[in-house]
């Protein structure tokens, strides 16, 4: 039986949301904006929508959630992630925080999908939504990590297809071997890109 919101997924949402103001304030002051912008605006909605994914995914350790609830919420807020990148680019307002705030939005949803995900898969889906921050990290022992890198449609093809796939895992829609095998093949592209990528950095390092 689905229950109401329990005093868990309240907690976890209300945490979330003191540390998205947080970073959001200290970024915007860093970087002298006054306002976060119509694009970012779309962003921060997204982050909203994340925030409830979060405070759902984190009740499901308790309770039964609704898979539907959270399914139609994570998908809205992937949705949304092509709607600010369309703004920022037709109004001129695409800046640095503008790509960290929408990427950080990305990759909290990704792991917080996957941690719901590893419930009913097991725990190596775990790698999907940890491989970016274990890439971050790595990066403060190795700097050429953190070169730019040329833009590539696989890899953006890659990353968006981490966030339909989990969201479609965690529906419960899918058939169990079936939600396997699509997570098992994304985690799979996953890798290679970032293996592409690591590849790539290495060869091109000062």
């Amino acid at each position: 039986m689905v229950t109401p919101l329990g005093f868990e997924g309240w907690l976890a949402g209300a945490t979330y949301a003191v540390v998205l103001g947080g970073w959001l304030m200290t970024a915007l002051f860093r970087a002298g904006a006054r306002t976060v912008g119509a694009a970012n605006r779309v962003t921060l909605a997204r982050a909203g929508l994340v925030g409830s994914v979060t405070a759902i995914v984190v009740d499901s350790f308790w309770r039964p959630v609704p898979l539907m609830l959270l399914a139609v919420i994570a998908a809205v807020a992937l949705v949304g992630d092509a709607i600010d990148g369309q703004i920022a680019r037709r109004t001129g307002s695409a800046t640095p925080l503008g790509a960290r705030f929408d990427m950080e939005v990305d990759a909290f949803l990704i792991l917080v999908l996957s941690m719901f995900v590893a419930h009913s898969l097991g725990p190596w889906v775990l790698l999907i939504g940890a491989m970016r921050y274990v890439f971050v990290a790595a990066s403060w022992a190795l700097p050429w990590l953190t070169a730019a890198l040329p833009d590539s449609m696989a890899r953006k093809t890659v990353a968006a297809t981490q966030g339909i796939v989990l969201v479609a895992a965690a529906s419960g829609l899918l058939p169990l071997a079936l939600s396997y095998l699509v997570t098992g093949v994304a985690l799979g592209a996953l890798v290679w890109s970032f293996g592409r990528d690591v590849h790539w950095l290495y060869r091109s390092r000062a």
